[in-house]
């Protein structure tokens, strides 16, 4: 008797439905309540080792409300030749997407309408991420911290970030 194989395509689809299930505060349990199932056939879904029947799939899909072609964007690269991914970071990307903090700074970064506080929202993380901004050291100062800020405010608007 051979061992199941997982096909990298049932792994990609489960990998979606669980990132928008956690982008939309979704449980495993409430999705699972909908589709008449358990919530450990959901996670069995989510890592790819159970397949999810055409009807099922379709149900997800209504459910989490996008089309079920939502689920398979991206399954080309990620699937037939994962080392021509445009990043690098692709999959420690989708891991932070699937984390409680991903979820939660994605809905609230979506609700900002503002592209110039979009903008500066960005270069905020980008300092804080380069480390070029320690808040928590006094010897930096306001004011160097707040001229950070605007220098990279102002390349981002001009478009001469890297």
């Amino acid at each position: 008797m051979s061992m199941k194989t997982i096909n990298p395509i049932d792994v990609h689809v489960g990998h979606q439905i669980k990132l928008r299930r956690k982008y939309l505060g979704v449980s495993q349990s409430a999705l699972a309540d909908e589709l008449g199932i358990t919530f450990q056939q959901v996670q069995k879904y989510e890592k790819g080792t159970n397949r999810i029947g055409a009807s099922r799939l379709q149900a997800i899909s209504d459910i989490l409300g996008v089309s079920v072609d939502h689920f398979f964007k991206g399954t080309a690269e990620s699937v037939s030749d994962p080392e021509n991914r445009a990043s690098d970071n692709s999959p420690a990307l989708e891991l932070f997407l699937a984390s409680r903090q991903g979820c939660a700074l994605n809905r609230a970064f979506g609700k900002i309408s503002n592209e110039t506080i979009r903008r500066r929202i960005v270069a905020l993380v980008k300092i804080l991420a380069e480390g070029d901004m320690p808040a928590n050291i006094p010897s930096i100062g306001t004011r160097r911290r707040h001229r950070l800020f605007n220098e990279t405010c102002a390349q981002e608007t001009t478009g001469n970030a890297d």
